[in-house]
């Protein structure tokens, strides 16, 4: 049977705030299990191999699933992640590629050698669409994905909205692009873009045209993977509201919304979405 897990990302656990107060670690692996969260997804952005591995007992104690999101710098950045990600039994490794370049002929030999190497670890990997990275345009990964059909994705359609400053509501054009993005997406990613901004409160009304949206291109991507996805087959959608400067913040260098709110709104829609997509 299908199922779908939500996970939580531990850089969006964390606060930022200017008086410099930090929530533990530790905290924040017992707020996500205890909302009933299937894992916690680390983020190589902010955090090297060594600091991850730290973050082990943590997942054991909980029970915790793991995915992992790495930002190789160069072709062989990639390895020493996906070896380590064995250690986690992680889900997948996430690619934000850092080796960007312009032209769409020169990456597809950049893919492929990725996608070579995760075959010898034997270890999955997605290719996150994600701007600054070698997925930054949406025009570029949709002949890229052409290119190269082994080729699979993790949707952030909040780059993409940015990038392409898509007009309200969306046109029929547009959608199409993003359908497109979404038959090659093997996961989900949670977050929530206006035409402008990258990351909005979904809690605020005027933003209830995005969350809107965005659930409905979920419930599309989840559409499209159930329809070619395995019986027992498992989707991951993962909320990931980031900290400042992603939030957004007032003069006083404060958020304006409750962010671990929110995300928990965000499980709760998707999750609701998840059980139309299996009702009869």
């Amino acid at each position: 049977m299908q199922r779908l897990e939500v996970f939580q990302s531990l850089w969006a656990m964390e606060l930022r705030r200017p008086d410099g107060v930090e929530r533990p670690v530790a905290d924040s692996f017992t707020m996500v299990a205890d909302a009933g969260y299937a894992g916690m997804a680390i983020d190589l952005g902010v955090m090297d191999n060594d600091q991850a591995l730290a973050t082990r007992p943590h997942f054991e104690k909980h029970g915790l699933g793991c995915l992992i999101n790495a930002f190789p710098q160069t072709i062989e950045d990639l390895r020493p992640v996906l070896q380590m990600s064995k250690q986690f039994d992680t889900r997948f490794v996430n690619i934000i590629g850092q080796v960007m370049p312009i032209r769409v002929e020169d990456m597809i030999p950049v893919v492929r050698a990725w996608i070579e190497m995760a075959g010898e670890e034997d270890v999955p990997i997605l290719f996150e669409t994600h701007r600054n990275c070698i997925t930054n345009d949406l025009f570029a990964t949709l002949q890229l994905i052409d290119a190269v059909p082994e080729m699979a994705l993790c949707a952030d359609l909040s780059h993409y909205l940015v990038d392409r400053e898509f007009w309200f509501p969306i046109s029929d054009e547009d959608d199409a692009l993003i359908q497109r993005i979404l038959a090659r997406s093997e996961a989900l990613q949670g977050r929530v873009a206006s035409r402008e901004q990258v990351q909005v409160q979904i809690s605020f009304p005027q933003h209830r045209k995005w969350f809107d949206q965005f659930s409905k291109w979920w419930a599309d991507g989840i559409g499209h993977w159930r329809g070619r996805a395995g019986p027992d087959a498992v989707l991951n959608f993962l909320c990931e509201l980031g900290p400042p400067e992603y939030a957004i913040t007032g003069p006083d260098g404060y958020e304006l919304s409750d962010r671990w709110e929110e995300a928990l709104m965000i499980k709760e829609r998707i999750e609701t979405l998840w059980d139309a997509s299996v009702s009869p």
